[in-house]
């Protein structure tokens, strides 16, 4: 064959036995390179090395150990960094990042998902609900409760009362101000409530309860309050809840007993009747008619009324 023929491969070998020498002869390479001592010198020190182990190696191998020495060969040198070389790093580590990649996309699904379910979506349902009582829902109920006054009452102021919470209900709900939609449906819901009541105001006439009670007023020390303690009964004889505003503080309190403010002569007429017997024949102290809105009292029963005594 035509060229250079092939080095054997024993001094092949043997010449990279050389060099890796050489190398673990670190500092004598770095003397004789670092000079200008000719290339004997580092020849005779490797007979010397070889000769003390027993080896015979040829002065050829030795010089060619040099000669590669220099030229940094048999020495593995790694690529130069760059895109190619980074896609064979992510490649090659791939088993290592894509778990970590795999943790890192579940948790996020299950935050977006937990955050779906728990916030936006009760969110969601909220405004919605909002939306639908705000445009359908008391607009309705502000309608129903204004046809129902109607049909329990002709009393003008009493209507003219209706229509203004009516119409003040439905402003409100196109303003989407729901506080105020809401408390007009609640007061137009009260007010039918009471048209559509019926009872009469009877006086108290049992065991462990008083029938009057008096009260000196913090204002006039030489005054006295006089009051007949009341419960409303309707026709079926079911005693029934009132709102009661207390004059002594203002409170406006859900209750089935009150004491109602009278007259002196009121008072005394009604301990007398008890006096006899023990029970108030006269019992009814007014009566509240379907349809009207206040308690037809009887004269000499006052303004105000307490709910604690």
């Amino acid at each position: 064959m035509a060229g250079r023929a092939q080095a054997p491969l024993d001094d092949i070998m043997m010449a990279m036995d050389v060099v890796d020498t050489l190398r673990h002869e670190q500092k004598m390479v770095e003397k004789e390179l670092g000079s200008e001592a000719r290339d004997e010198n580092m020849i005779e020190r490797l007979r010397q090395v070889y000769a003390s182990q027993g080896i015979h190696v040829p002065d050829y191998i030795l010089e060619a150990g040099v000669e590669d020495l220099k030229r940094d060969r048999f020495v593995y040198r790694s690529n130069a960094s760059g895109f190619q070389r980074f896609l064979a790093l992510v490649y090659v580590t791939r088993s290592t990042w894509s778990k970590l990649v795999v943790g890192i996309t579940t948790a996020l699904v299950v935050i977006i998902v937990a955050w779906q379910f728990l916030v936006v979506a009760p969110r969601e349902r909220a405004a919605e609900a909002l939306r639908v009582e705000l445009t359908e829902g008391i607009p309705a109920r502000l309608n129903e409760l204004n046809n129902r006054i109607s049909g329990l009452t002709s009393d003008t102021s009493v209507m003219l009362e209706a229509q203004r919470l009516l119409e003040d209900g439905l402003t409100a709900a196109s303003d989407k101000n729901v506080a105020s939609a809401r408390k007009a449906s609640t007061d137009l819901e009260n007010l039918a409530k009471n048209l559509a009541a019926a009872f009469e105001v009877k006086i108290v006439s049992r065991e462990g309860v008083p029938t009057g009670v008096t009260r000196i007023p913090d204002a006039n020390s030489k005054a006295k309050n006089y009051y007949i303690v009341v419960e409303a009964v309707d026709p079926d004889g079911r005693v029934i809840e009132r709102q009661v505003i207390s004059e002594e503080n203002g409170e406006a309190t859900t209750v089935t007993i009150w004491a109602q403010r009278v007259s002196r002569s009121i008072f005394e007429r009604v301990r007398k009747d008890k006096g006899d017997d023990g029970i108030v024949q006269d019992a009814v102290l007014g009566t509240k008619y379907r349809g009207e809105k206040a308690i037809d009292w009887e004269n000499g029963v006052q303004k105000g009324a307490i709910t604690k005594w």
